[in-house]
């Protein structure tokens, strides 16, 4: 309350009545220890950072607040799952960051003053939390004086806001220590002039050079056989840049939830029925909001913007129900409530697309000579589907070049002014032009600016109770015939609908696996967390899981431990790396020593690519129409005007580079621009790395998922 009665103290604003909703759950609950903290040392432990156990009641603290500050961004929505893992990890690394950090601002002997928190509230530096909760919706201005008014009401505000504003003011000290250690780190960079002449020369000495790329795409992978001794000596080699993290490594497979023939029945049955009632209801719009799976629309549609199955029925009949049809998984009725005239036509054509070869003169004339004469020829009798079929140039051609219905302004002017110019259905006389080409067009419906209002009811085919316990039982029988590893596997050989799918190294904290949404237990049981108190093991088979329209099984297949990397855990990577450092010793060994760039490649054979790359730049690591090569690029800068490098193992392939020619950067006069360009890329990667820093040594141990 110290902070409230400072305010108190140096306001004078009038004391009025404000009402306010939800307020200021921006930061999270008071993590940073000391007489106050909220760490009660139970056995409730969901983590640990720099030394500080982290209680279940603290996170759920930290959590519900950003739960309520989602809430009230989302005016009102409460988060799905999915959400609430966003969330969880939020109200986590928030808490990590201040315990972490407090260490930090302490050793510097930081501090935050009652003048300094007054002004955070309000003086001339207000907390964007506050400005954002009292600005005014209708102005977009912060409005000052609600802001005193409420703190001076505060003790009469129920006790939810009460407590929202008590939590909020305890951060408060918090953030303005965050936004000093910051400014300080951020203070501290400093760009030196050679620096800059470093950078600008990097940048923009520019470089010619030839070069003689060997890809590894050109030796077929398969062709290439790596041995697990070879991985793990590229692994020994490479120790520093692997480190594993831990990771749970699963084989599942699931039973879905379809919608079975008697569904659809049923649906269809019921559909047929509302048809009936649909024909004599005494409002269409209550009707549709009440019986259909979305509400009703009463725009008024043309032709172009109708259902396909209504498109077949045309010309539609006021007051007629159409239907039901089944379109997608769902069961459709329409009736028209009115018909009027529109502001714009609609209409629907197929044509023939026949483009030039080449943008010449010759070019076009070929293309309007062989349009021509397919128009001569449907003119004759040819079928004019087959004619576009065989001889279209665009994606309409395998619809027998039927574009659908369209309305105006959809298509190129001199199109349009065909088709819409048109009086009846049929074959237009004459070939129209327009810069895709030559079309030869057929009218297959007049045009019309006739509009309908159309009621939908729609109901989709979903699964029945009946069905849903079906497939729940099916997952159950398997999970009991599934008694190990070896049997788990088995099932898919003897039930070919069953398709068993693998997910390796799982995060501890991943809520989806692969395309299953909403996995948290699964991945959960993983990791060894069951409901029964027993520890999961390799080989062991998952109870049955529900996960949207599906029921899962699965078996734990492998573990990894964090720390070192190992060869399995890391086999695809370290494959491909090791595939492609014995391609690039069987390339330099096919190689010829000696000749010029051409010689060289004209003896190794077609792969071998030479090429010039002009604008190479040192400090970009790019070879145009090459790629990435840093060394290659190195190399090139390396070395005089015609010397020619030896083979170079690169990213993509083997190179031999041969500078042609150097540009040396242009003078600069004033390398300030250059110096805050650069202090600028160092301040916007300061605060990811400070926490990144601060986070590796404050020894984090995550355990939420013991209770998540």
């Amino acid at each position: 309350m110290a902070l409230i009665n400072t305010i108190r103290e140096k306001s004078g604003w009038a004391v009025g009545t404000v009402a306010i909703g939800m307020l200021l759950f921006i930061v999270g609950g008071d993590f940073v220890g000391g007489k106050n903290s909220l760490f009660r040392g139970n056995d409730k432990v969901v983590g640990e950072v720099a030394g500080e156990k982290i209680d279940l009641d603290t996170y759920n603290v930290a959590l519900e607040q950003a739960k309520q500050n989602f809430i009230a961004q989302q005016q009102g929505k409460q988060p799905d799952d999915q959400a609430m893992g966003y969330l969880r990890d939020q109200a986590w690394n928030q808490t990590l960051y201040r315990v972490a950090f407090k260490q930090e601002w302490d050793k510097l002997g930081l501090a935050v003053s009652d003048d300094e928190l007054v002004d955070m509230v309000q003086g001339d530096n207000i907390n964007p939390g506050i400005k954002q909760a009292f600005t005014d919706k209708a102005t977009g201005q912060f409005d000052k004086a609600k802001l005193i008014e409420y703190l001076k009401n505060l003790d009469k505000l129920p006790a939810e806001q009460q407590n929202a504003w008590h939590t909020f003011e305890a951060n408060l000290p918090a953030d303005r220590l965050s936004a000093k250690y910051n400014a300080l780190l951020k203070n501290s960079v400093y760009v030196t002039t050679a620096e800059a002449k470093r950078y600008d020369a990097n940048q923009n000495t520019k470089a010619t050079v030839k070069y003689l790329f060997v890809p590894y795409s050109s030796i077929s992978d398969s062709a290439v056989k790596v041995s697990n001794d070879q991985l793990q000596a590229y692994l020994d080699a490479h120790k520093g840049k692997y480190k594993a993290e831990e990771g749970r490594s699963i084989e599942y497979i699931a039973v879905p939830v379809v919608a079975s023939k008697d569904d659809s029945s049923a649906v269809k049955t019921t559909m047929a029925t509302l048809a009936t009632q649909f024909a004599t209801a005494p409002s269409d719009s209550n009707f549709v909001n009440i019986n259909s799976d979305q509400r009703f629309n009463k725009a008024y549609r043309s032709p172009a913007d109708l259902p396909e199955q209504l498109r077949k029925m045309l010309p539609l009949t006021a007051g007629q129900v159409y239907g039901p049809y089944a379109e997608g998984g769902t069961y459709s009725l329409y009736k028209v409530l009115g018909t009027k005239m529109g502001d714009k036509s609609a209409a629907r054509a197929s044509h023939i697309l026949i483009k030039a070869d080449a943008a010449t003169p010759a070019g076009e004339a070929a293309a309007k000579a062989k349009a021509q004469d397919l128009l001569n020829k449907i003119k004759a009798g040819a079928d004019f589907g087959a004619m576009a079929r065989q001889f279209g140039t665009d994606g309409t051609k395998d619809q027998g070049g039927d574009l659908g219905w369209f309305g105006a302004g959809r298509m190129v002017p001199e199109f349009e002014k065909a088709i819409f110019g048109a009086t009846k259905t049929g074959l237009l006389p004459e070939l129209v032009k327009t810069s895709f080409g030559y079309h030869i067009i057929k009218i297959t419906a007049v045009p019309t600016k006739e509009t309908y209002q159309v009621a939908e009811v729609k109901k989709a085919i979903v699964p029945s109770d009946a069905t849903r316990e079906a497939a729940y039982a099916k997952a159950q029988q398997l999970r009991g015939e599934a008694t190990d590893l070896d049997t788990f596997r088995k099932l898919v050989t003897k039930d070919k609908t069953l398709q068993k799918q693998e997910a390796l190294n799982l995060d501890r904290s991943a809520r989806s696996v692969n395309s299953l949404q909403s996995a948290r237990e699964m991945v959960r049981w993983a990791y060894g967390f069951n409901p029964n108190g027993t520890e999961t093991k390799v080989g062991d088979v998952s109870e049955v899981y529900e996960m949207g329209d599906q029921y899962v099984i699965a078996a734990l297949v492998g573990t990894r431990e964090k720390g070192s990397g190992t060869v399995a855990g890391l086999k695809p990577e370290l494959s491909a790396l090791v595939r492609n450092e014995l391609k690039a010793t069987q390339i330099m060994a096919k190689l010829p020593k000696s000749g010029t760039l051409e010689e060289m490649a004209a003896k190794y054979g077609s792969t071998a690519q030479v090429g010039t790359a002009e604008n190479v730049a040192l400090g970009q690591g790019s070879i145009p129409n090459v790629g990435y090569e840093p060394v290659a690029v190195g190399r090139a800068f390396a070395l005089k005007a015609g010397q020619k490098s030896a083979a170079i193992q690169g990213e993509a392939g083997v190179l031999l580079v041969e500078p042609v020619s150097t540009t040396p950067a242009p003078a600069v006069a004033d390398l300030k621009a250059v110096r805050t360009q650069l202090a600028q890329q160092r301040t916007q990667q300061q605060d990811s790395k400070v926490y990144e820093a601060i986070k590796a040594h404050a020894n984090v141990k995550d355990n939420r998922s013991k209770f998540f």
